[in-house]
């Protein structure tokens, strides 16, 4: 339970304030460890801004904050402190799921009141929250006289960064990222193979390399009902990046803006571990049961009656969870005529596909497998109200949404009205395309994944899976689609391994492009069928953006671990110091050679290890390795070896 606690109130009642009040001092905040520090002030010219240190070495100079609106003069300047009130919180929370079964939600809050010094005195509140893990802030309009609805057109919420500031850029989610000088995201950048983009602004959250060594991701939390932040420069303002709005926002007052979020970290890993941040400025659950919401893995299966239940035998073979009917069951998804309520046409053949739903999804149950269905945002728009409650009778678990509308303020209102009802009907959800999440699942946790990342959809290279991690990954689960069998992949068999433990999805597809006849008896698959896809804890070993990552997630008392290269081949020394007291075996899955799988070239080896144990990661070019470890039985300790370089 929460224990908020008033520290310090200098707060005086709303309706003095707007009548005016004396202009305070400015206002400092520092995190509960004491380490990060914010202060918060006015320039002389009434702009709102603060700044942000951590060890005393400033992160974030002095940075303009404010409003832009329509018809009216925007909320950044002529302002003076009229109050301001501090607040403490400590508490601890569990999700029904997640990359951690535990969250803590632990800062210091100051909530300052901006009032204009002439004129009408419009109000304009600011919240800023220090966390050990980082700091966010929002913006909120009261609902005051002379302004009781609004149309913002742009923010002025700045982030001054140190000189020689480095950041990770992608100007859209499903794009390549290149590192580049802050300066330079003004340039062109080539955002996916063979497609220039003319220095549009960078999506987020976005990675920032700092000179001295610290990172920073700067992210978005609580986007619900306005429109999507990116982040892009300004000539005025040299080295410093600028908030910009995908379009305006219309809203009756009181409203509250979507939070503006710095995760810090001292080493790239951090800034994953610490991304609970952004589900912890969300609100809790609204859903009061969530005992039908069950994370799994997912196979996409052919769309026949056929295939389907060939599907569904494989997945229950292997311990997967789920398949899918993607796109192209209900007609083309592409075709407003194309009625999500039936079976559609095959355009090969010309005839209705050979689809019998209800005794795929029958079958399914039979074996305890559940049944997804793709549904293209055209269909979803025009007839969500009625499919919702169709699938729900149907027996189907959950939605895959496709080429989903983002970036508007109606069309994130959409999607998050969307989610809620897909709840009332007890429908999964996972979201295609170009949405990124910024915490939305703490509160409607039926929201389990979403693409917003160049996946094994695009068979990205191995440079940009170990860039993912450090990018993506910090604004939460991310629908990567692994695959194994493929020709296509540009990665070693023991990558797509090491994948399944590094992307971080409660929905995770496995086998994307595969086929169930595919699978051989290769005995590395074993990996596959024993991971799961939540967590009790996760750590990031080492790594660093485009180069290598080793990840180790808990689940129970064992432990899966997965490690990555780039091109580069590499040596990597894989400690195991996250361990437990006793012993454990250790299935290790290698890029080592042929020895027991001529196929995918994985190599296959357990042996016994200790919390003080150092494993090798001996990586090819693109290559990985992949770890599962057990507690071992007194069988397993005079069978299997100890471990040996």
């Amino acid at each position: 339970m929460s224990t908020s606690n008033v520290l310090r109130s200098t707060s005086l009642i709303c309706v003095a304030i707007l009548f005016g009040i004396t202009p305070m001092r400015a206002e400092d905040l520092t995190s509960p460890d004491g380490k990060t520090a914010v202060s918060i002030g006015i320039r002389q010219d009434g702009t709102p801004v603060y700044s942000v240190s951590v060890d005393g070495k400033p992160l974030i100079g002095e940075s303009g904050l404010g409003l832009v609106l329509k018809d009216a003069p925007p909320l950044q300047g002529g302002f003076q402190i009229a109050a301001s009130k501090k607040v403490s919180h400590d508490e601890t929370w569990k999700p029904p799921y997640g990359e951690r079964a535990s969250i803590p939600d632990r800062y210091n809050e100051v909530l300052v009141n901006f009032q204009e010094r002439t004129g009408t005195k419009r109000l304009l509140q600011i919240t800023f929250r220090a966390y050990n893990e980082g700091v966010a802030f929002r913006y909120t309009l009261p609902k005051q006289p002379g302004l009781e609805r609004v149309t913002i057109t742009g923010e002025n919420s700045t982030f001054a960064l140190p000189e020689k500031a480095e950041a990770y850029v992608t100007t859209f989610a499903q794009g390549l990222y290149t590192r580049m000088p802050i300066a330079d995201m003004a340039k062109p950048t080539q955002s996916k193979p063979g497609f220039t983009d003319p220095g549009n602004p960078a999506e987020r959250p976005l990675t920032v390399a700092l000179a001295d060594g610290r990172w920073l991701s700067i992210a978005e939390a609580q986007m619900i009902d306005y429109s999507r932040m990116r982040l892009a420069t300004r000539k005025d303002l040299p080295n410093s990046l600028v908030s910009q709005l995908a379009g305006p926002v219309t809203a009756t007052l009181p409203l509250e803006t979507p939070w503006r979020v710095l995760i810090i970290g001292n080493q790239p890993g951090e800034l994953l571990e610490r991304n609970y941040l952004l589900l912890n400025l969300n609100p809790p659950c609204a859903i009061a049961d969530t005992s039908w919401i069950k994370p799994g893995k997912v196979f996409r299966s052919g769309l026949s009656t056929d295939e389907g239940k060939a599907s569904i035998d494989f997945a229950a073979a292997r311990n997967l969870q789920y398949i899918e009917f993607d796109a192209g069951w209900y007609g083309p998804e592409m075709d407003d005529k194309s009625d999500a309520t039936r079976i559609g046409v095959d355009p090969k053949t010309g005839k209705l596909r050979d689809i019998d739903m209800q005794e795929v999804i029958r079958y399914g149950k039979e074996k305890g497998i559940g049944l997804i269905l793709y549904v293209n945002r055209r269909a979803l728009e025009r007839q969500l109200d009625t499919l919702l409650p169709l699938y729900e009778k149907w027996g189907v678990a959950g939605i895959k949404f496709g080429f989903v509308r983002v970036g508007s303020q109606d069309a994130t209102r959409w999607m998050h009205e969307a989610v809620k009802k897909c709840a009332k009907h007890h429908l999964l959800v996972d979201i295609h395309d170009e949405y990124r999440p910024t915490g939305f699942s703490r509160t409607y946790p039926n929201l389990m994944t979403q693409e917003g990342l160049l996946g094994n959809e695009g068979m990205p290279t191995a440079s940009h899976n170990c860039t993912l991690p450090f990018t993506r990954f910090v604004a939460g689960a991310a629908d990567y689609t692994v695959c194994y069998y493929s020709p296509r992949i540009l990665t070693t068999h023991a990558h797509q391994l090491a994948l399944a433990a590094i992307c971080y999805s409660p929905l995770q597809f496995i086998y994307w492009y595969d086929k169930p006849s595919d699978y051989k008896g290769e005995p590395e698959i074993a990996f596959f069928d024993a991971i799961p896809t939540v967590w009790d804890d996760t750590r990031v070993l080492q790594g660093f953006p485009g180069d290598f990552i080793t990840v180790a997630r808990q689940a129970g008392r064992e432990w899966f671990v997965g490690t990555i290269t780039n091109e580069e081949p590499r040596t990597l020394d894989v400690p195991l110091r996250f361990l437990g007291e006793g012993k454990y075996v250790a299935h290790l899955y290698q890029d080592e050679g042929a020895d027991t799988n001529p196929r995918t070239k994985v190599s296959i080896r357990r042996t016994i290890v200790t919390a003080n144990t150092t494993i090798k990661a001996a990586l090819k070019s693109s290559g990985g390795q992949a770890i599962r470890l057990v507690p071992a039985s007194p069988a397993d300790l005079n069978t299997v070896p100890p471990y040996a370089p």
